[in-house]
């Protein structure tokens, strides 16, 4: 028995891709790709953008303000040694953007927030007025290509119920998702008063962008036979008249990392175990068979070589197997559980430079990319940490507080070493258009699926129609 653990692995950080073609407009820093080359997606995003509007009584001006705000030029003032200077939408993205015609700019009635004081159930009253101004828009949908709407503190009271399961941003998504319409919501504490401008730019921009149907960037390296599927569940209220118990959710990718629908239905055959969910070995089979039509209808019909499943809880045997029935024409399957919260933490320790036996405390945590194996089939991976290259100083430790945490991953099939489930892990978590950081603590086709899973459960039908990530940001 020792205490050792092994030695730990590297991996550098993940390349973004900004042009379909050419192979030399990449780069590990998001927004410095942006602005160096445009987005991947350049000319194939209609020009200009409109935007319709919905806002309180007496605040459309305020809105609009805002949105005149996005073509304005602002240094940053917080992150300073990641964030660049935001130009402007149009320089940023290289085309216009705009308000939509007068008739698909809505001011509600000031009669609302009286309304919502005199109620026991604000959040409700909220809700239902806010729905009936998107119907209203919906009517227009071929005049505006996205609706910002602006939501006031004053509203607090209608964000969230007290004694059920509502949430005003995932009921307005889950409206506007079943009508294909995506929608912004613009916060006033959190876009309209926050004092650092630059960061609300770039977060409001590409989030705009992305909506709209625009692609900022795409994964430089990887393989082009891999399908990355993420899978996540979700519990409806007890009251609630539809089927009770998990919708299960999956997100498809291409291999440059670009979603493309995700499939959401509700599951019949479901074992709960310590109030997790898992799934037969038919539903599984469901799950899988519809997430490889979805690959094989974007890529000519061709089965991926490899598939890579992510949930965040173990795959049972019946699990195991319904994914194996499925994907039995892939060459290779690795079914891995991404664990987020783990009591793991490491320190770097520097060579001593004049050649001691003992090291030197750095001056920055461990790396982002570091692996250390635990065993045959589970590793650490820290997501979070230090990275070279991204800025003028070198190295830079994004938020820059704490004691960066690793992921546990554990594998329930699949073979070989980790170099290629880690790589993917770290590629993806770059592949969040609806912010503006270097990289998220999970890959993407976790943190999409819980997305998806928080605002499905909220959709009054499903349908077997897929739907697009853009109308769930």
């Amino acid at each position: 028995m020792t205490s050792q653990i092994a030695p730990h692995l590297w991996f550098p950080e993940p390349k973004l891709s900004f042009h379909p073609e050419r192979q030399t407009d990449v780069d590990t820093h998001p927004l410095r790709g942006l602005l160096r080359f445009g987005p991947y997606s350049a000319g194939l995003v209609p020009d200009p953008i409109r935007v319709a509007t919905i806002a309180p009584a007496g605040e459309g001006q305020r809105l609009y303000s805002f949105m005149s705000d996005l073509n304005s030029e602002y240094e940053p003032t917080e992150r300073k040694d990641y964030l660049p200077k935001w130009p402007g939408f149009s320089r940023a993205f290289n085309l216009h953007m705009r308000g939509a015609e007068k008739p698909c700019h809505i001011e509600l009635d000031n009669r609302l927030e009286a309304e919502m004081h005199d109620s026991t159930t604000p959040h409700v009253v909220l809700a239902e007025r806010l729905i009936r101004a998107i119907q209203t828009l919906e009517a227009r949908r071929d005049e505006f290509d996205v609706i910002f709407l602006y939501v006031p503190i004053s509203w607090a009271s209608g964000f969230s119920g007290a004694d059920d399961d509502f949430d005003l941003h995932d009921h307005l998504k889950a409206a506007t998702a079943a009508r294909r319409i995506p929608i912004q919501l613009v916060r006033e504490d959190r876009a309209l008063a926050y004092p650092h401008r630059a960061s609300v730019m770039w977060r409001i921009g590409l989030a705009l962008y992305a909506k709209a149907g625009g692609v900022p960037w795409k994964l430089a390296e990887a393989d082009e036979d891999t399908a990355y599927i993420g899978i996540s569940y979700a519990v409806r209220p007890i009251d609630s008249d539809r089927p009770r118990f998990v919708t299960c959710c999956s997100q498809v990718f291409d291999a440059e990392g670009a979603g493309l629908e995700f499939v959401a239905y509700d599951a019949n055959e479901v074992d709960v175990q310590r109030d997790n969910p898992f799934l037969s070995r038919n539903e599984m089979f469901r799950v899988m068979t519809r997430s490889l039509d979805l690959y094989r209808r974007r890529h000519s019909g061709r089965t991926p070589r490899r598939v890579t499943v992510h949930k965040t809880t173990e795959f049972k045997r019946e699990e195991i197997d319904g994914c194996m029935e499925a994907l039995h024409l892939c060459e290779t399957v690795d079914l891995i559980q991404v664990v987020e919260d783990v009591g793991w933490r490491g320190a770097r320790i520097d060579r001593n430079r004049q050649g001691g036996p003992k090291g030197n405390p750095a001056n920055f945590p461990v790396e982002r990319g570091t692996l250390i194996g635990l065993g045959p089939r589970e590793c650490l991976l820290w997501m979070h940490g230090d990275v070279r290259g991204v800025t003028e100083r070198n190295s830079y430790f994004k938020g820059a507080r704490s004691t960066p945490r690793p992921i546990r991953l554990i594998r329930h099939a699949g073979h070989g070493p980790w170099d290629d489930t880690a790589k993917a892990a770290l590629a993806l978590s770059k592949m969040n258009w609806n912010n503006d950081a270097l990289y998220d603590p999970l890959p993407v086709t976790m943190s999409y699926a819980q997305v998806l899973a928080r605002v499905v459960k909220r959709m009054s039908g499903l349908g077997s129609t897929p739907y697009q990530f853009r109308f769930f940001m």
